[in-house]
């Protein structure tokens, strides 16, 4: 269901928001079980705000724009006076004192709150494994994976257990996901969302975006979570553009470039080049100008992000200590030994992992032969981007190199894990933003995602190009039907 669908129930009359809701709560509560998409169900909270929503249309006064529209938060945001975990043993039991920036502007405009979801453990990761809470599954198949960091959201809105869920994405977090389960996602320029509250992994890559089921919904979600916020020193000062309003304008002669090294790479499988293969000439049908593109650094982004991701998050999570708050190990004598167990045991393997790397790549006499030789491509891997965009309009990829995989599938390869985000990380790199839409299945019927990636803040052209594509395949309707 969408926005749309969804307000017409509640205009139609038939049913009040808090009816509404209730639905909801009770799906989540049957399927969730089987999904493992929500780590806490916020009952009291969400009937509390439907509540208000329905005196508000009782009263005829004036709804904002997301009133009574149910979604969900990945559990790494931080939302006052409800668990933030960020699926982690070293934060089990800690509760937000404040809230974050982005949930604070979606409660202001009605949007209700129904749970947090599942993550890879601090958002490390690319299938929902790593999370202390249990392995959150795809709704098209139980037995692969839902995509990482942000699977839990990708699986709930998925599986219809909420409207729609805001995500981050580092590497692809949210990206990936949305095209493992069929769905929406978008990953804004670095900046035109406020970071404010989210717990940090890698504070130059980080940013926060919304999973749907429609193009416009993200656009909906876009207008009312963008801006600028004094209490984030990078977020962007610049107007927010009526995203919803252009959504319909023509493509007819919009110029955009196939990223030559995505198509060419051998690890893509043959299903999904074919599917994307089938899109460009859909593109062009639609009056747009095809155009190919070369960014010959596209292919060193894995390398790249896997020295400055782990570095700045090595940097974000020691703080993470067992003094102030946060899990903190017994039975020790000194201080030292009581930081060092706690993070021990605190932290799953991938994130000691990923402290280990980022360490490493920081310390005295390694720094200038990974980090700052990473800094030094992470530029030219924006210059080809900008070169790109010097001819072009948005650039067309895909996704991911494969569908969905089976759980345990590279549990114990993470070097094979980690390419799964090759066709993701390099716009993170960059700053710039991009959606993923489904654009077909392969032969076992799982989604397959298309990329658009746009320039520095042009989220419309994406969002544009995006709908026009969204309404002509229509996948939403002729779709497979999930089952349990």
């Amino acid at each position: 269901m969408d926005f749309k669908s969804y307000r017409n129930e509640i205009n139609s009359g038939n049913s009040s928001v808090k009816e509404l809701v209730i639905d909801f709560i009770d799906k989540v509560n049957n399927l969730n079980p089987k999904i493992n998409a929500f780590t806490t169900i916020t009952k009291e909270k969400a009937l509390q705000q439907a509540e208000f929503i329905d005196k508000q249309i009782t009263d005829n006064s004036k709804l904002p724009l997301l009133s009574g529209l149910p979604i969900s938060i990945k559990d790494n945001l931080c939302t006052k006076g409800i668990i933030t975990s960020c699926s982690s043993n070293m934060l089990r039991n800690f509760v937000a004192p404040y809230e974050s920036t982005v949930t604070k502007n979606l409660w202001r405009e009605g949007a209700i709150c129904l749970g947090k979801t599942n993550l890879d453990e601090f958002a490390m990761g690319s299938s929902t494994e790593t999370s202390a809470f249990g392995v959150t599954s795809n709704p098209w198949d139980l037995n692969r994976v839902p995509g990482g960091s942000s699977g839990g959201s990708a699986a709930s809105v998925a599986a219809g257990l909420c409207l729609a869920s805001i995500g981050s994405d580092t590497g692809g977090s949210i990206r990936q996901p949305a095209s493992f389960c069929g769905v929406v996602g978008l990953k804004p320029t670095y900046g035109r969302v406020s970071r404010w509250g989210l717990i940090a992994f890698a504070s130059s890559l980080d940013q926060i975006g919304p999973i749907t089921n429609t193009v416009s919904d993200s656009a909906e979600i876009l207008s009312v979570i963008s801006g600028n916020d004094p209490f984030d020193s990078t977020s962007l000062d610049f107007p927010v553009p009526d995203y919803i309003s252009s959504l319909n304008n023509s493509i007819k002669g919009l110029k955009i470039g196939i990223i030559k090294e995505c198509l060419e790479h051998p690890g893509l499988d043959d299903e999904v080049k074919t599917s994307i293969e089938k899109s460009i000439n859909r593109f062009q049908s639609l009056g747009a100008e095809i155009i190919d593109i070369s960014c010959p650094r596209f292919n060193d982004g894995i390398a790249t992000y896997y020295v400055i991701a782990p570095s700045e998050a090595s940097a974000n999570l020691a703080r993470y200590d067992g003094v102030k708050y946060g899990y903190r190990s017994l039975g020790t004598d000194n201080l030292s030994d009581m930081t060092s167990q706690s993070r021990s045991e605190g932290f799953g393997d991938e994130v000691q992992r990923r402290i280990l790397i980022g360490t490493y790549a920081l310390s005295a006499g390694y720094s200038d032969a990974y980090y700052k030789k990473a800094q030094r491509v992470r530029t030219l891997i924006k210059n080809d981007f900008d070169k790109a965009f010097e001819n072009v309009d948005i650039l067309l990829s895909p996704t991911c190199p494969t569908t969905a995989f089976l759980k345990g599938d590279y549990s114990n390869d993470p070097l094979s894990m980690y390419l799964s985000d090759l066709l993701t990380v390099p716009v993170n790199l960059a700053g710039l933003p991009a959606i993923t839409i489904p654009c077909g299945f392969d032969k076992k019927g799982l989604p397959i995602g298309l990329q658009l990636i746009g320039d520095v803040l042009q989220e419309e052209k994406i969002l544009n190009a995006a709908h026009i594509f969204e309404q002509d395949a229509n996948l939403i309707i002729s779709r497979p039907k999930i089952k349990f």
